[in-house]
């Protein structure tokens, strides 16, 4: 997430660029405040029929809805996914009754929520008043989220559909002892998505890549710090290294830390573009991307 607090509360001399001019704008015209990772899904079905489906709901969602979905008109949402059970990407499921119609009893139809077995086991601890389907005799009723709990496997052969639309999990490597999944969707155009990784292993890269499965429209890959390497994220080397080697027709970054300047580092991404022939930037909050699913 971007602002860095540190920076702020100990901010050093000359003080962080990108840390100082994330607070200084709107979010609309403020490429360098970064919330927790997620995409929005605006999947309108052949009979015109709009749903909405998020990947990843983490400690930032609430503040995602108030900024994003007033901003495009996002009216609820009709199917969640989860890449994994890290804070980043679960820690909003208590706000997900915000964006459901009020009933003080719970009387409202779940949202479905699509994850892995691990991941259910591990917020069943965080969460067990979301996840438990009876309450104890004599307990109250307290108004909280209802969730549908579907699980998936960490296998890019079991495909599962939400709202409508098909996904095929992408277990990738989130550093060499966690599996984390991303997604492949689409079926006019090809969409990746792969938010937390340090190494796609060899079946994941096959169903993306253009020497495997055939070419990706449109990959979303995380890319953390700018050098160096990281041992459970890809950093801007390694990021770009499986670039070349997928070759998407498209490429968006996700998850940089305060190290990138929107701006400026996207001027370095457009050499970068020109000389490989792969057209490549870093997204940002409320990006709105036009495919044909």
């Amino acid at each position: 997430m971007v602002p860095n607090v540190m920076c702020l509360i100990q901010p050093a001399d000359p003080p962080c660029p990108v840390c100082v001019q994330s607070l200084s704008l709107p979010p609309e015209q403020n490429p360098n405040y970064r919330c927790n990772t997620s995409l929005l899904i605006d999947y309108c079905q052949s009979n015109g029929k709009h749903s909405y489906i998020v990947i990843d709901v983490g400690k930032t969602f609430r503040e995602t809805v108030l900024r994003w979905f007033t901003f495009h008109k996002i009216p609820r949402v009709d199917s969640i996914i989860l890449t994994h059970e890290h804070a980043d990407a679960v820690l909003g499921l208590d706000d997900i009754r915000a964006v459901q119609p009020f009933s003080p009893t719970n009387d409202i139809d779940p949202t479905s929520i699509y994850l892995s077995r691990h991941s259910l086991d591990s917020i069943s601890e965080k969460f067990p008043y979301l996840v438990e389907k009876k309450r104890k005799e004599g307990a109250e009723i307290r108004r909280v989220a209802q969730l549908d709990w579907k699980i998936i496997e960490d296998d890019c052969n079991k495909p599962f559909i939400a709202s409508g639309l098909k996904f095929i999990p992408l277990p990738v490597m989130h550093g060499e002892d966690y599996i984390c999944l991303g997604f492949l969707f689409g079926g006019k155009s090809r969409v990746a998505y792969i938010s937390d990784v340090s190494r796609i292993p060899p079946s994941t890269e096959h169903l993306i890549s253009i020497s495997g499965a055939g070419q990706l429209d449109l990959l979303m890959l995380d890319a953390l710090y700018k050098t160096g390497s990281h041992n459970v994220h890809l950093c801007l080397p390694q990021t770009l290294e499986t670039l070349k080697r997928l070759r998407p027709k498209r490429a968006l970054l996700i998850g940089m830390t305060h190290e990138f300047d929107h701006h400026k580092d996207n001027e370095f991404l457009k050499d970068w573009s020109k000389r490989e022939g792969i057209p490549v930037q870093y997204a940002y909050d409320g990006l709105r991307v036009p495919v044909n699913l």
